[in-house]
């Protein structure tokens, strides 16, 4: 699934690391959002929209053909 982690994280100066203290993931759960290889949890979605003060569908870009 496509995302808009990693562009509102550069816009808001913020390593991977940090990103994931204020929403209490690892780094590396971060990076796997970010490159596709990781989908989050319904509540990690959440928190990270509220995070970025978003919608969870501005966050993440929902396909049909995403749909496992």
């Amino acid at each position: 699934m496509q995302n808009n982690v990693k562009r509102l994280r550069e816009e808001r100066g913020l390593t991977q690391k940090e990103l994931g203290e204020h929403v209490g993931v690892s780094r590396q759960a971060i990076n796997a959002i970010e490159t596709g290889k990781f989908d989050p949890s319904i509540w990690l979605a959440y928190d990270l929209a509220q995070f970025f003060g978003v919608t969870i569908e501005a966050l993440f870009l929902f396909k049909e053909e995403d749909r496992k």
